[in-house]
């Protein structure tokens, strides 16, 4: 088994770092992580590069994870008794190459969108309930991040309900929510504050390069 779990670890983190983000900025001749938050997923994509920049980053990181675990459930591993545990791995794999890629030096994104890979091929049941969690927190307050981490949250609460004894299935499900309250420690600092960002808004990008390079001239100056 444990030969298998790493394999899917593997094959996971592969194709998690495939950073869309990343890729579909430098199309743009854009370095998104100099830019908003300074990460490489969806929500920055949005707020750097516009709305058609960000649902191609969405589409590409479900992609990357729902893409593998289908691979791992349904060919690689097929008939396998514990293939659902092992699609979670892969997922796992999925999500730590999103956030740690080694050749982005380790900093990625938040691993969300590749989460909602995840969901969609654990169960459609989950699925509907953290789609319409998500919408409903982001109707409601405009925190990309809330919501987020309510469906982190479901998803575990989910594994247990309806896994009941499968506690190897409950921990791999809790590293999730684990992985996801650290990418988001600043973010829950804001919003207990009250100054987290609201989704719509915008980076302006010839403002934020005048204020690189500003920091460059103060800097050389001294």
């Amino acid at each position: 088994m444990i030969w298998r779990i790493a394999i899917c670890l593997i094959l996971g983190y592969g194709f998690g770092c495939i950073s869309t983000g990343y890729i579909v900025g430098k199309t743009k001749k854009v370095d998104i992580r100099k830019y908003g938050s300074g990460n490489v997923g969806t929500t920055n994509a949005l707020r750097t590069l516009g709305k058609k920049a960000a649902l191609i980053t969405l589409l590409g990181d479900v992609l990357k994870c729902a893409v593998p675990v289908l691979l791992v459930k349904f060919l690689i591993f097929r008939g396998v008794p514990y293939a659902e545990l092992l699609g979670l791995y892969t997922a796992l794999g999925a999500v730590l190459g999103h956030t740690f890629p080694f050749y982005l030096h380790f900093k990625g994104g938040k691993g969300i969108a590749v989460l909602c890979g995840a969901i969609i091929t654990f169960d459609w049941r989950l699925s509907l309930i953290c789609l319409v969690t998500f919408f409903t927190i982001l109707a409601i307050t405009r925190y990309v991040s809330l919501g987020s981490l309510v469906m982190e949250l479901e998803f575990v609460v989910f594994v247990a309900l309806t896994r009941p004894g499968d506690w190897h299935m409950l921990c791999v499900s809790a590293v999730f929510a684990i992985l996801a309250f650290y990418t988001h420690r600043t973010n829950i600092k804001r919003l207990l504050n009250g100054t987290e960002n609201k989704i719509g808004q915008k980076v302006n990008l010839a403002a934020a390069d005048s204020g690189v390079q500003e920091g460059q001239e103060n800097t050389s100056e001294q």
